[in-house]
């Protein structure tokens, strides 16, 4: 099976400040750009020389341009007009225009999100099975029934990369702690059915997909579901609403977190992993406001560092490191927070 690939994006801005934001946007959202000019530096020739699948047109300074009308008039691939000025990165208008851009080029030309499923195929076949942490005396002395309802429950959010790295995370951790997560991933729907296996598949944690009506339980990894908005009731059971998760990301971190934090408050956590754009950047501060933790997978571990990296510039995120470090520092916290419980 091959790998898509991501759609060409050429863009046209007057302002360097736009070209420059635009290019980091689009690239960390897993587009490539084959054209990033302003428009009264191009010719025609040139315009008529690039092979793009769309035409992204961001005029700050003035919409009389005779090569855009050029363009709007012979482009044989779609041209999007842009959301206007972009925001500061860490603006909190920022993950707002982001989406709205984004939401759009997904419509129009795909979601390079969609080429992490064919990886899944490399997880499979890898007979590999790393080293496992120690389970810490404190919590190996502690009676816990693997399946009872967990009372801390952790978000592991990843896009492009993020099956390898949550796989890594989870073949580190030891069995028996006292937690139980929710996985979300970008990916197309055709391979959501395959993540359990291919994460799950050399450590001490059942992964599974959802089931309505069920807590999360400790020693399991929940998929979160792509097609409909997974959320708690009362007595913090999964439920899933009749209706899809918000545009552009299925499923969307930010609804998750926030989801999460409502429930769980200082009883839960989110670590990113490997992945593009800024989702869970928006939901960020109100996690952290509900007693959460956020943790990131460092850029130099990553895939792409796209996600983690815009949690971090926000100063979100509380500690960084490779896959086999988070689940160092998840044990470490685990054993630490009995220590505090104990009389």
């Amino acid at each position: 099976m091959t790998e898509k690939t991501s759609a060409r994006i050429a863009v046209l801005a007057d302002t360097s400040l736009q070209r420059h934001v635009l290019q980091q946007a689009l690239t960390g959202n897993g587009y490539q750009v084959v054209l990033n000019s302003d428009p009264a530096r191009l010719d025609e020739a040139a315009l008529g020389a690039c092979e793009a699948d769309l035409w992204l047109v961001d005029l700050a300074l003035s919409e009389d341009s005779p090569l855009v009308d050029n363009l709007l008039e012979h482009a044989s691939s779609p041209v999007l007009f842009g959301e206007g000025h972009a925001p500061e990165r860490h603006s909190e208008h920022y993950p707002r225009w982001e989406r709205r851009l984004f939401g759009k080029l997904k419509k129009l030309v795909g979601d390079p999100a969609v080429a992490v499923g064919p990886s899944l195929q490399t997880l499979l076949a890898d007979a590999q099975r790393p080293a496992r942490l120690e389970l810490p005396r404190a919590l190996a002395n502690t009676p816990l029934v693997s399946g009872e309802p967990a009372r801390q429950v952790w978000l592991l959010a990843a896009s492009l990369g993020g099956p390898a790295a949550v796989k890594d995370f989870l073949d580190a951790l030891p069995g028996g702690l006292p937690v139980g997560f929710l996985y979300a991933q970008h990916i197309d729907a055709t391979f959501e059915s395959a993540l359990p296996q291919a994460v799950g598949r050399h450590s001490q944690w059942h992964v599974n997909l959802v089931r309505p009506g069920e807590p999360v339980r400790c020693g399991e990894v929940v998929v979160v579901p792509i097609a409909q908005e997974l959320a708690f009731d009362e007595d913090g059971r999964v439920q899933l609403a009749d209706r899809p998760w918000p545009e552009p990301y299925s499923p969307s971190i930010d609804q998750a977190m926030l989801n999460l934090g409502q429930q769980f408050g200082a009883d839960c956590g989110v670590i990113a992993f490997s992945g593009m754009g800024s989702d869970g950047s928006a939901a960020a501060a109100y996690l952290k406001r509900q007693g959460g933790l956020i943790w990131t997978q460092s850029a130099d571990s990553c895939a792409c560092s796209s996600m983690p990296d815009s949690l971090r510039e926000g100063g979100y995120s509380s500690f960084s490191g490779n896959p086999r470090e988070l689940a160092a520092k998840l044990v470490e916290h685990l054993a630490a927070s009995l220590n505090q419980d104990s009389p």
